[in-house]
C-alpha cells in the first residue's frame, strides 16, 4: 500500500496530477485547492490512499495527513464515494467541511455537486460527534493543510450567490490566485469577476 509520495510535479491533467518519483510517474486525483497552488517541476509531498475496485485502481493524494483522514472518514459514510469526498474537499476544504458537519450546516454541504440533502444528513449524523469540540488544525506554517483559505472559501460562496456555476467560479478564482500573494475576499471576488466578464 502506498501511504506517501515525495517527488516533483511532472504535469497537471485536469483534476489530476502526475508526480515523478525517481523516474516513475504516479497519476493522482487531488483536491482542487492543491492543484491551484502547484506547478510542473515543483517539489511536493502528498499523503496517499489507494481505492481498489473490480474495474478500477485509483490513487488519491492529499496535502496533509489530516486531510487524508477526513477523506477516509467521509468514505465511511454510506452513499459517499471517492468522487463525492474529493468534490467536498475541492469546494470548501477540510476546516470548512468539519465546521459545517459540526454545526449541522445542510445548506453549505448541499452546494457541492453530487451531495444531496439525504447524503448531507448522513454525513452530519455519522460524523458530527467526531468534530464537536474538535480543535481544527490551523495552517500557520504555509503548508497545504487547508486547501481553501477562509477568504478563498468566502469568495467562492460570494460568486455562487451571484449566480455563477461552481466550476466556472472555481476556475476564475484559481486564475485570480495564480499571481501569488495574499488577497482579501473582496480582492479575490473582483479579480475573478474580471476573468468571468472577459469570457476567457
Amino acid at each position: 500500500m502506498i501511504g506517501m509520495l515525495r517527488g516533483k510535479v511532472w504535469e497537471i491533467q485536469g483534476e489530476r496530477l502526475v508526480m515523478d518519483v525517481q523516474g516513475t510517474g504516479y497519476l493522482l486525483t487531488v483536491p482542487y485547492g492543491l492543484l491551484a497552488k502547484i506547478h510542473p517541476g515543483q517539489e511536493l509531498v502528498v499523503y496517499t490512499h489507494v481505492v481498489m475496485r473490480e474495474d478500477d485502481l485509483s490513487l488519491y493524494g492529499f496535502s496533509s495527513f489530516e486531510e487524508k483522514q477526513l477523506f477516509l472518514q467521509m468514505l465511511s459514510v454510506s452513499g459517499i464515494g471517492p468522487k463525492a469526498a474529493i468534490s467536498l474537499l475541492s469546494t470548501f476544504g477540510a476546516i470548512q467541511i468539519e465546521s459545517a458537519i459540526a454545526s449541522e450546516n445542510l445548506n453549505l454541504l448541499t452546494k457541492v455537486p453530487g451531495i444531496g440533502k439525504k447524503t448531507a444528513q448522513r454525513l452530519i449524523l455519522e460524523l458530527k460527534e467526531k468534530f464537536k469540540g474538535h480543535n481544527l488544525v490551523s495552517n500557520e506554517s504555509g503548508s497545504f493543510s487547508e486547501p481553501l483559505s477562509k477568504p478563498h472559501s468566502e469568495a467562492l460562496e460570494t460568486l455562487l450567490a451571484l449566480g455563477f456555476g461552481l466550476e466556472e467560479a472555481r476556475q476564475a478564482l484559481g486564475r485570480a490566485l495564480k499571481d501569488g500573494g495574499e488577497l482579501t475576499t473582496e480582492e479575490q471576488v473582483k479579480k475573478a469577476l474580471r476573468f468571468l466578464a472577459s469570457g476567457h
